[in-house]
């Protein structure tokens, strides 16, 4: 071979190499810029992701504290007559309106009482759920939430609890399903995963339950026990070759989203589009930025996509929410008309008594007056003076009576605060003074520093109200007697009103504090409605305690 041939080839070698070595920095340079792409297009899919996950967990989060108060569920776990019925069909309604899995309360015991799918083959009504964590810490801690299989239904979900003020376990359960299928379409592989690493929701369903992380057997056994998971279940989850993957942590604590896709459908091409070289360079760069342009056009749809799912969500929620709350502010105005009805009415049925204390009064005065004149034309003014200041007290205690009337009647009675004790029986034996003359009447010496947290007026109305339920029963009997004794504790207070009347029928006092029932032909049957609500908006109770003879009440409030 010539020297001319020898080096023609060299340099054709040179050219190769260097024209190589150009393809393998231009397919790098490429890789590097398109995966830098990539990963911030999946990253912002992600925070949707998890967005849509939040407002999703968002919506029953609070379900459970809404309902651990509400009296049909107290009704049911106190073990009411009838209560566990309408519970059953209330869950059931709640469930269909909100989407939620199955709705369901435990007693103390964690028995299932009431359900959601109390109609279902598969109901949850007397079922054992104390061996679940999720009860347990709920009566212990007051609140819970769990990822586990249902023992009953197979299926995965989130169970949301609270413990009820009657000692039960109120139970919300979320499933994923359509989350899942969302994130399904939207493409990629999503999952979310706890602290421990265990998959909870995916895109793809089969990889609930999955693991992201190594182990050790001992704790893998004790989560399978503790989610009601088969020996098959927290096995490792797939790896994906070459991936993108961004993280991004969700509302509920310990949860992390997870969203990749594979990068070698888009990045090795243009590896191999830019080896070629320089003759299909410009082909391979249209062809990469055709491909990029789709891409970003499909990424951006998807994310249009989630982003109007997330709003539509929001919105819903937030219409909700304001809903709710109109409904419980209109709600409150209905009980306090109720209340200011009751009260009016109440004052109804005390006027001529309160007639009375004010007439006598007025009569002395007259008399004291004409009496001042005659003594003025003796010139006795000593004799006047004391008249004066007679007459000046007869009108203090004509102005304790009407301003006491005046509060009572008040349409709006004030915020709750520290109020003593003493004033509110006072207050209440005021109004009453005039029939209470009638009966052999007992009250307690009731220290002024003893107080408790409430509204005068609306406390008055309760004990008014039992008062004069208590009078009316006295009517025409034997030797009438209304005693009220005090038990005051460190926490809470006990007041007492006890007659020697006939009493509650048996009948009637299963039903007592139900709107319309009543043992008078002329009673309403809402006074003890209005003051049991009365005194569970301030934190108390009322309740009637049966016995063999007469009727007696417990007024309980919270001792400030």
């Amino acid at each position: 071979m010539t020297r001319a041939a020898r080096s023609g080839l060299g340099w054709l070698i040179a050219v190769a190499l260097a024209a190589t070595l150009a393809a393998l920095v231009a397919g790098w340079v490429t890789r590097g810029r398109v995966r830098a792409g990539l990963a911030d297009t999946v990253m912002a899919d992600a925070r949707l992701r998890a967005a849509l996950l939040d407002s999703e967990l968002a919506r029953y989060r609070l379900m459970p504290l809404a309902l651990a108060d509400d009296r049909d569920v107290v009704a049911a776990l106190q073990g009411k007559a009838g209560a566990v019925p309408v519970l059953d069909a209330k869950l059931e309604a709640l469930a269909a309106s909100t989407g939620a899995s199955v709705i369901y309360v435990v007693d103390g015991r964690g028995r299932g009482i009431a359900a959601s799918n109390w109609r279902t083959p598969t109901s949850f009504v007397g079922n054992d759920y104390a061996f679940r964590r999720y009860v347990r810490e709920a009566v212990d801690r007051g609140s819970a939430a769990q990822f586990a299989r249902g023992t009953v239904s197979r299926r995965a979900g989130l169970f949301f609890s609270r413990r009820s003020v009657a000692g039960g376990v109120v139970v919300v359960k979320l499933e994923f399903d359509r989350i899942q299928a969302d994130w399904a379409r939207a493409g990629g592989e999503t999952f979310v995963e706890d602290a421990e690493g265990v998959v909870l929701v995916s895109s793809r369903p089969e990889w609930v339950f999955r693991r992201t992380r190594a182990i050790d057997a001992r704790h893998l056994a004790e989560l399978r026990a503790d989610a009601s998971l088969s020996e098959a279940a927290l096995r490792p989850l797939p790896a994906m070759r070459d991936p993108v993957a961004a993280r991004v942590p969700a509302a509920q604590p310990g949860w992390t989203l997870t969203l990749r896709r594979a990068a070698a459908p888009l990045v090795w091409p243009s590896v191999r589009i830019a080896a070629i070289g320089a003759a299909l360079a410009v082909i391979a760069a249209g062809a990469l930025a055709w491909g990029l342009a789709q891409r970003a056009a499909l990424a951006r749809r998807r994310t249009a996509e989630l982003e109007a799912a997330v709003a539509t969500r929001t919105a819903a929620l937030t219409r909700e929410m304001e809903e709710r709350a109109s409904s419980e502010a209109r709600a409150a105005e209905l009980r306090e008309g109720l209340r200011q009805a009751n009260r009016l009415a109440t004052l109804g049925q005390v006027t001529a008594s309160v007639a009375h204390e004010t007439a006598q009064p007025v009569a002395a005065i007259r008399t004291y007056a004409q009496t001042s004149a005659m003594l003025l034309d003796r010139g006795d003014a000593d004799a006047v003076r004391d008249n004066l200041t007679t007459i000046a007290r007869l009108s203090d205690r004509i102005g304790t009576v009407t301003e006491r009337l005046r509060g009572f009647a008040r349409r709006r009675p004030g915020p709750l605060r520290p109020v003593p004790l003493a004033e509110v029986v006072e207050g209440a034996t005021l109004i009453l003074r005039e029939q209470l003359r009638a009966v052999a009447f007992f009250a307690p010496a009731i220290d002024s520093g003893l107080l408790v947290i409430g509204g005068r007026v609306r406390l008055e109305q309760v004990l008014v109200n039992l008062m004069q339920n208590a009078l009316e029963a006295l009517r025409d009997r034997p030797a009438p007697r209304l005693a009220l004794s005090l038990d005051a504790g460190p926490d809470r207070v006990v007041l007492t009103v006890e007659d020697n009347g006939p009493g509650v029928p048996p009948d009637v006092a299963e039903r007592l504090f139900t709107p319309f029932v009543t043992s008078r032909a002329e009673g309403l049957g809402l006074g003890l409605v209005i003051a049991q609500d009365i005194m569970v908006e301030m934190g108390g109770s009322l309740r009637h305690i049966a016995g063999e003879a007469g009727a007696r009440f417990e007024i309980e409030m919270v001792r400030a």
